[in-house]
């Protein structure tokens, strides 16, 4: 089924591999492949939020608009390509971004500084605050006489989560009964278009399992399940009112932005099998979640497991 025409400016260099991991494989007695998406980019490093911000920016420069504003967290992998992609196309770009400017420029706060973005601490500490100062500048850049398009955290909306549906999509003819597709779980958007893409187009059994790097499992499980809805009406699928949405939090710890020792443990495990690096924030803590259940056993031996890889080095060099 064709999708509905949506506006679009070309990024991301896709399809991204899916390649197997033959070390890893042996390592964990799973057939282990990666959904390389941290190799989208000519711009901004690649990763997942390149394929959001294909729609996203279509929609913004079809409405005119000047200054793209986004917001996240000081390391945010979604600013720092927003940042990127708005140096490209010759759009200001205004980032939000969360808690107290840490000073030294570092990781992806180094590059939103390169790429031309002008940063913002307000000191926001909760997502309501965040979205109030988000609000905030793009009022003065209307007063400025410019014309803002405001991009939620991590371009997770309807709009947002079509490029992760056509991840999928990319690779649903190579999915078996039975596969996991493993993931992180931050604002939901990516969890969302795998999980509408495994609806639409995958095989009976295909299983998209999230590993929250965020909040709790009970908060964000909803958040995903609306968001499969909202982009299935978007796109004109019918999927069911009630989608199994797995979602473990139980790798989150400390918190959202800070590494974990099993996340770290993760992370020197693949760069030293593989040569591909994770990073601390997102994939580290995701990858630890899919080894435990190799481990354990919650994904049976033998079984396909695809690691959708999402990007996010640049935060390795700020403070792993």
């Amino acid at each position: 089924m064709a999708m509905p025409r949506l506006e679009r400016v070309p990024l991301a260099l896709v399809p991204t591999p899916l390649q197997r991991l033959e070390r890893l494989s042996r390592h964990t007695g799973v057939d282990f492949w990666m959904k390389r998406d941290d190799l989208t980019g000519d711009i901004g490093l690649g990763g997942n939020k390149v394929r959001k911000l294909e729609f996203l920016l279509g929609e913004a420069l079809a409405a005119g608009a000047t200054h793209v504003l986004t917001t996240g967290g000081p390391q945010s992998n979604h600013a720092r390509a927003t940042a990127a992609a708005c140096a490209r196309l010759g759009l200001g770009c205004v980032l939000v971004l969360a808690g107290r400017d840490p000073g030294a420029r570092q990781g992806n706060l180094l590059l939103d500084q390169l790429y031309g973005a002008e940063v913002r601490f307000p000191g926001a500490v909760t997502p309501a605050d965040q979205a109030r100062a988000l609000e905030d500048a793009a009022a003065e850049v209307a007063a400025a006489g410019g014309r803002p398009y405001i991009i939620p955290v991590g371009g997770s909306t309807a709009l947002g989560s079509v490029g992760s549906y056509e991840c999928f999509a990319e690779m649903a003819g190579e999915l078996d009964a039975g596969t996991w597709v493993c993931t992180t779980t931050g604002s939901g958007g990516t969890h969302a278009g795998l999980l509408l893409g495994a609806s639409a187009l995958g095989a009976p059994g295909v299983r998209v399992q999230g590993f929250s790097v965020w909040q709790p499992a009970e908060v964000l499980a909803p958040l995903v399940e609306g968001l499969v809805q909202e982009t299935a009406g978007l796109l004109g699928l019918q999927v069911n009112a009630e989608l199994d949405v797995y979602v473990d939090d139980g790798f989150l710890a400390p918190r959202y932005g800070r590494g974990s020792e099993a996340g770290r443990a993760a992370i020197e495990l693949v760069a030293r099998l593989e040569g591909i690096l994770l990073d601390h924030v997102y994939t580290g803590k995701a990858m630890a979640g899919v080894l435990d259940y190799c481990r354990r056993g919650v994904i049976p031996g033998g079984a396909r497991v695809v690691f959708v890889h999402t990007g996010g080095v640049p935060a390795v060099f700020a403070e792993m």
